[in-house]
């Protein structure tokens, strides 16, 4: 496996953990052309909104560039995804999720006796609001490094689905 694979399937893998923690079902797409990698629902969910089982859907990147400048990553996104991840006229929240990852995958996990540590985390960026843009190529959005994925983010982000809103 390549060094890019093997990162998308590190994040994927991390993400579903972090996904199953917080209860939800995940899902999957053989074809990414919508800039979804993966989508998570709600089943049984019963959050604060009027819409029973609400879905999420994320977009994965990770890397191993230092990206990060202050308290934000500075991500350089391909236009189609921009494009494809903006915009309040989708059924279903969709969100850039960016990990960071050391270039030594060694890095990437330490396995103890009783003990599975992922000294890594992944960072979400809702692009509901922003603006078109005329850059024929990539964008450089800002991920804040505040805005982390943990299982309690997640369950907020499906109660905003289930109001038909995004974090």
């Amino acid at each position: 496996m390549n060094a890019n694979l093997q990162k998308e399937e590190f994040q994927y893998a991390c993400v579903s953990a972090l996904a199953a923690h917080a209860g939800l079902n995940r899902g999957d797409f053989r074809v990414d052309d919508d800039s979804v990698d993966v989508s998570f629902k709600g089943l049984g969910y019963h959050g604060a909104g009027r819409r029973r089982n609400p879905i999420i859907e994320f977009q994965l990147k990770c890397t191993s560039q230092d990206l990060i400048n202050g308290e934000v990553i500075k991500f350089s996104l391909k236009r189609k995804n921009y494009d494809d991840l903006r915009g309040d006229d989708v059924m279903v929240p969709k969100y850039l999720v960016v990990m960071l990852v050391p270039v030594d995958k060694a890095n990437w996990i330490t396995v103890h006796r009783d003990l599975l540590h992922l000294p890594n985390s992944c960072y979400w960026l809702s692009l509901r609001d922003y603006p078109p843009t005329n850059n024929p190529e990539k964008i450089v959005v800002e991920v804040p490094l505040a805005n982390r994925v943990t299982p309690e983010t997640l369950i907020a982000m499906m109660e905003a689905a289930s109001l038909g809103e995004a974090l």
